[in-house]
């Protein structure tokens, strides 16, 4: 790993429906936990560093844990995360491409045991997520002066979800962060839907995400919320095939009480990392 450059660190980059991440295999590096928040806070910035929504590390799941693998995620300011829907699709199709499980396999998260299905050929990944959980429907808030209908949900993790009549006319990065900090969600804070409801099987959605602190192109676990609450509120069967900022499709689905993602999971390239000159602090 060491070169006349300094430390060389493999990394692979992945993108799922425009959300995009940086991994790394923790069964080679071994970076210990406590200094894994500030290799994303150096790493995901698109200007210095290599530029992700998040950066994951991946490990072999201890003995018992009945999953296969386990994972260490950050968002992009370092936050860590319990659960991203789309990062884990991205594992997923990592995880099958190393060799470390087959197509089917669990990931560990933080957020619990999630199962995932990998079909390399149509380059699609499945997800069962953790159970949604904490589900709230039509809360009155003020957000910006207005009285604003916000609906809840934990796919993992926190999502708000609003109706809107058109999703390209929202002021995402203003009233999102408005929501996310809203005091109605403190401490923890919550990312934050703006859902275009097409018709009972179809969603336009945009995506504030927490941690990343902007809009990004996609969110699974956030298709997953919209699924939920959509589902509940009457305004949605048990499938949906929601369109992203980044113009693909994430589908979702209810099948027995637990949710499902499912949607193109590409590896994009390779590299190493050069430490020293990201200033990244070595183990």
């Amino acid at each position: 790993m060491s070169t006349m450059f300094g430390a060389r660190v493999p990394f692979y980059k992945l993108q799922g429906c425009g959300n995009d991440f940086v991994a790394i295999d923790n069964r080679v590096l071994r970076l210990p936990k406590e200094l894994m928040a500030e290799w994303a806070k150096r790493i995901c910035p698109r200007a210095f560093g290599i530029g992700a929504d998040g950066l994951f590390f991946l490990e072999l799941a201890p003995k018992g844990s009945g999953a296969d693998v386990l994972w260490h995620f950050y968002n992009a300011d370092g936050s860590r995360a319990e659960m991203c829907g789309n990062a884990s699709r991205c594992a997923g199709r990592l995880i099958h491409a190393l060799g470390i499980a087959g197509q089917n396999h669990v990931l560990l998260t933080d957020a619990g045991p999630v199962a995932i299905a990998v079909d390399p050929e149509a380059g699609l990944v499945k997800v069962q997520l953790t159970a949604p959980k904490d589900l709230a429907l039509n809360a009155a808030l003020s957000v910006q002066g207005r009285e604003t209908v916000v609906h809840f949900v934990n796919t993992g993790v926190p999502h708000a979800v609003i109706l809107v009549d058109k999703a390209a006319d929202v002021d995402v990065a203003g009233i999102g962060r408005a929501v996310r900090f809203h005091e109605h969600f403190a401490p923890a804070g919550t990312n934050v839907n703006f859902v275009q409801v097409v018709d009972k099987a179809r969603t336009v959605m945009r995506t504030y995400e927490r941690g990343v602190e902007a809009e990004t192109y996609a969110c699974g676990t956030g298709a997953c919320a919209v699924q939920v609450v959509l589902n509940a509120l009457g305004l949605a069967g048990e499938e949906l095939a929601n369109t992203t900022t980044g113009g693909e499709v994430l589908t979702t689905s209810l099948e027995g009480g637990r949710v499902f993602l499912k949607g193109a999971a590409e590896l994009t390239f390779t590299g190493e990392i050069n430490a020293p000159a990201l200033g990244l602090p070595l183990p």
